[in-house]
């Protein structure tokens, strides 16, 4: 992120968001995306200026959601306990 974005980053390098709340918007322009193997669908994420950028990749100028670190840890952790199961 440029020096003027209201960024900062913690003492364990995680960024954090905006003083009004907003997370910052991460240049995608050069994002290497990553597909799992595992799975059925085509979820792509990116690790891109301290963020976690998540995309459908069968629509890749579609909308990206942007997650803190502290997010996608929360994130991951709900899917491997099941919250997210809609069985």
């Amino acid at each position: 992120m440029s020096a003027n974005s209201g960024t900062s980053v913690g003492t364990a390098g995680t960024t954090e968001v905006l003083a009004d709340g907003r997370k910052p918007r991460p240049d995608l322009t050069g994002a290497v995306w990553q597909s799992s193997s595992q799975g059925v669908g085509d979820v792509q994420i990116a690790f891109v200026e301290g963020y976690i950028a998540m995309r459908d990749g069968r629509q890749e100028d579609g909308p990206v959601l942007i997650f803190t670190p502290g997010e996608w840890r929360a994130f991951v952790l709900g899917a491997r306990d099941g919250e997210f199961d809609l069985t």
